[in-house]
């Protein structure tokens, strides 16, 4: 799979989850709706007063899990951010092409944008015939300036 071939499996999908850790370090996790840019970049908002929203600010590693059907997965870890200014603005507009009702929710108190950069992805494929490929940071940064 080629980064190419990653991205485009990630955009046929809206719905992922997401795990994190809590302050005690327990785990959780949760399913979000996300966008992906085309920096590889997956975004999702939330609430600043959710659980997964205070576990990574304590500790911005994440994993996530998308796409579950016919036999169909990319599990990607990555580290969390909450992007300011020009950056929010990009990452906002990306995540509304793909959720146009995110819109609204900006008026939302303590309403959030998180953005995943990927270190790591690994797409499996367990249909027969299928296989398993991982793509390591360089991989998924190739396109990045």
């Amino acid at each position: 799979m080629t980064r190419e071939q990653l991205l485009g499996f990630l955009r046929k999908h809206r719905l992922c989850v997401q795990a994190s850790t809590s302050p005690s370090g327990a785990p959780q996790a949760a399913v979000v709706g996300f966008a992906v840019t085309d920096e590889l970049e997956i975004v999702f908002d939330t609430l600043g007063t959710t659980r997964k929203m205070q576990g990574l600010r304590r500790d911005p590693r994440i994993a996530l899990v998308i796409g579950w059907e016919d036999e169909q997965t990319v599990q990607l870890e990555g580290t969390a951010d909450e992007p300011e200014g020009a950056e929010l603005d990009r990452i906002k507009t990306a995540y509304f092409a793909t959720w146009s009702d995110g819109i609204t929710r900006q008026t939302w108190k303590d309403i959030t944008y998180v953005r995943v950069t990927p270190t790591w992805a690994r797409y499996s494929d367990f249909r027969p015939g299928g296989n398993v490929v991982e793509l390591d940071a360089a991989a998924i940064a190739a396109r990045r300036v």
